[in-house]
């Protein structure tokens, strides 16, 4: 049927006027021939300080590619350091308003990764670090064992003190001694006598497995039994090693944890000074099974820095060791020539830190992040982007610039597994207390609102700045709180989802393939101008609920 009204044909309303219109079959022959698809810039051009300043994550977008899969088909599995790699690039900050065990252990579970901090004594940081490494293994292969002589209320407080109840029993109380039974957490629950001896309680009908049975066979038997534990002994019965019915499950739910892959702990990380006595504290932690150690600096280029990365190549040649902080290629260079295995990027851009406005010194994150991950990837050194993260889009904004996994304070320190006590703020929200480790209070080491025990003060806010000698301290961070976000449980997997869905719309497979993509000029940005940035965030609205997940 003929057109009456409307028939473009007989009207001048053309949008290219005394053009011929091209056969559309063509369109992607004349996009390659013409080069039209390079829109944007690439990203050497886009953090080019000298033609476009100082970038941050606010300041450009990434632009779209092509969606071919399923977000779920994301792979983000990305090195933290030379020789360990993670199965989410989700670490959180050393901070003592963030990470101590329970942070730790959930980010590991999670397949990020937390960093203790070390605003407190050597040995209530390397107490955590054990936490942290008995939570989770395949064989135990150091089990806390009883003797039949230890008393119901000793048992007890084991159980208190590590957060388990089922013990190994041997005849004289050590690891290749003779099995004799296993004590649980509903044999000693309601015992009436705390003196007794738990050879009056314990269970003798043992199901047990012959030394040399592979992880894969352990985990087998233990499912089919009915037991919490299963014992592996030798062919005279002595005690070998160890595994737990509760770290099958954890397997079950937490298919991404950070393991190592020969002991199947947790991988655990925390941070240090560079003081002569930090030195000290180190071999406690590594005593206690540290993984990675962090050299927490607000400035890392200083002698102190390279002379305790090369002791720790020299005494401690097991541990990875992570500089930092850093945001030039010069204070990079000295770093990686000194032998570490992994930088961190940032100064001055986390939410509660004041560096750049009181001292006039560090960088714009974005700037910082591409130029840094740049120099270092041509190393093989992996590079954290620590600070300036707010959402999910500075991630992924993050991981484009170079960065193999990203550090988060603020946006951890409200979850419920961050140290510290929920409060009811003015304006009748809940809340947790964050502060930046450069502030009067941490540097003070004031409590602000912290359930943690200061048995000893470690002055590690003063260390962090070089403020040990000061007689004035000068403030490089604040103290405040943020609202509750609930668990890391439910926060951290919105984060991976989100992050999932952002590479689906660069058409990106994996982190590995954005890098390279980033590196090629096959991914593109824009910058954004003040207008831009407005348009883009909620507008034209009366009200609105914000809510990010569900």
């Amino acid at each position: 049927m003929p057109l009456t009204n409307g028939d473009i044909t007989m009207s001048s309303a053309r949008l290219a006027p005394g053009e011929k219109v091209l056969d559309h079959t063509k369109a992607l022959e004349l996009l390659n021939a013409e080069n039209a698809g390079r829109d944007g810039l690439d990203a050497k051009t886009l953090l080019d300080s000298r033609q476009n300043g100082g970038l941050t994550y606010n300041d450009f977008l990434v632009l779209p590619g092509y969606i071919g899969f399923p977000a779920s088909d994301v792979a983000l599995e990305s090195p933290i350091t030379k020789r360990i790699s993670l199965k989410t690039p989700f670490v959180s900050s050393p901070m003592d308003t963030v990470t101590e065990h329970s942070m730790a252990i959930h980010m590991a579970l999670l397949g990020g990764l937390g960093v203790i901090h070390h605003n407190c004594s050597a040995e209530n940081q390397a107490e955590m670090v054990r936490k942290v490494k008995r939570f989770e293994n395949g064989f135990i292969l150091d089990p806390v064992v009883l003797s039949p002589q230890t008393t119901v209320g000793e048992a007890k407080q084991l159980k208190e003190k590590w957060g388990f109840g089922g013990f190994p029993v041997t005849e004289n109380g050590t690891l290749r001694s003779k099995l004799v039974g296993m004590i649980t957490t509903r044999d000693i629950q309601f015992h009436p006598s705390l003196e007794d001896p738990v050879a009056t309680v314990m269970s003798t009908d043992l199901v047990t497995a012959p030394s040399g049975t592979t992880l894969a066979e352990a985990n087998a038997v233990l499912s089919k039994s009915k037991k919490g534990k299963l014992p592996i002994v030798d062919s005279n019965g002595n005690l070998i090693s160890l595994l737990s019915r509760s770290d099958l499950m954890k397997n079950l739910h937490y298919p991404l944890a950070s393991k190592l892959p020969h002991s199947k702990q947790l991988i655990c990380a925390a941070a240090i000074g560079t003081r002569p006595e930090d030195k000290v504290r180190l071999q406690k932690l590594a005593d206690a099974g540290l993984d990675i150690v962090i050299l927490d600096s607000s400035q890392g280029n200083s002698i102190f820095q390279i002379e305790m990365i090369k002791h720790i190549k020299q005494q401690h040649p097991e541990l990875d060791v992570i500089g930092g902080n850093v945001v030039t290629v010069a204070q990079a260079a000295n770093l990686i020539a000194a032998g570490v295995d992994g930088l961190r990027i940032g100064m001055g851009s986390g939410s509660a830190c004041i560096t750049q406005e009181v001292m006039a010194v560090g960088r714009p994150q974005a700037a910082s992040v591409f130029n840094v991950s740049c120099f270092a990837a041509r190393f093989g050194v992996p590079c954290i982007a620590d600070g300036g993260i707010q959402n999910v889009g500075h991630i992924v904004k993050g991981l484009a610039l170079g960065a193999s996994t990203v550090m988060m304070g603020g946006l951890l320190a409200g979850t419920t597994e961050s140290p510290g006590n929920y409060f009811v703020s003015q304006e009748g929200q809940l809340v947790k207390a964050y502060r930046g480790m450069g502030s009067i209070d941490a540097m003070e080491d004031r409590q602000s609102g912290s359930t943690r025990k200061s048995a000893e003060r470690s002055d590690a806010g003063k260390a962090r700045y070089f403020s040990e000698g000061d007689r004035l301290l000068v403030a490089q961070g604040v103290s405040g709180s943020v609202l509750d976000r609930g668990s890391v449980t439910k926060f951290v997997p919105y984060l991976l989802a989100g992050l999932q869905h952002s590479l689906q719309d660069i058409g990106m497979k994996s982190l590995l393939q954005l890098r390279k993509a980033v590196q090629d000029g096959d991914v593109r940005f824009e910058l954004r101008t003040v207008s831009a940035q407005a348009e883009g965030n909620v507008h034209g609205l009366h009200s609105f609920d914000k809510k990010l997940y569900s």
